[in-house]
């Protein structure tokens, strides 16, 4: 019995990346566009979230700063604190630069989106549950790649997929199609 929950763990998490493939490739396409061009035009990307996603900003920034699966020169991405990514945001964000915010579901702070705003940053929100919320809180330049379900465990892996594909897209556009 147990084994056979753990085995559908596995199918749902399949299930949900194969439907998710084509609904997702648009937004991450463009996410991953706003990373390119703040990145090649001397700007940063400043990574921040709530709840997991708090978590995976970390890891985001490490892999542009360091690396995904290739060697490449060091990209300007850091993480944010999210209890302090308001006021970092303040003293370092600058016109041209991108925040990137993940949010679980469990609830989003508009407070980092306001603050970049004022800076005239891009915004990309990689949202679970409640990803409509953030729609009406971003320009048309900005963009939202909403994980289409409820389920924070599923939510998260996609999360962590997209993360891949985003890093994965900003290699292939700055050094073409190379093997890992």
């Amino acid at each position: 019995m147990l084994e056979q929950r753990i085995q559908q763990q596995f199918f749902d998490s399949a299930d949900l990346k194969y439907q998710a493939a084509e609904m997702l490739a648009r937004p991450i396409a463009d996410a991953s566009a706003a990373l390119l061009a703040a990145l090649t035009n001397g700007g940063k990307v400043m990574a921040t979230g709530a709840g997991a996603g708090a978590a995976l900003a970390p890891y985001l920034a490490r892999l542009l700063a360091g690396r995904f699966e290739r060697l490449r020169p060091p990209l300007a991405a850091l993480a944010l604190e999210p209890v302090d990514a308001v006021q970092q945001l303040r003293a370092l964000g600058l016109p041209g630069d991108v925040l990137f915010y993940i949010d679980d579901g469990e609830g989003h702070s508009s407070k980092a989106i306001s603050a970049a705003q004022a800076k005239d940053m891009t915004i990309v929100v990689l949202a679970g549950r409640g990803a409509q919320a953030f729609g009406e809180l971003l320009a048309e330049t900005d963009v939202l790649v909403a994980v289409p379900h409820e389920r924070p465990a599923r939510v998260a892996e996609l999360q962590l997929l997209v993360l891949h594909c985003l890093c994965d897209a900003v290699d292939f556009q700055l050094m073409g199609d190379q093997d890992p």
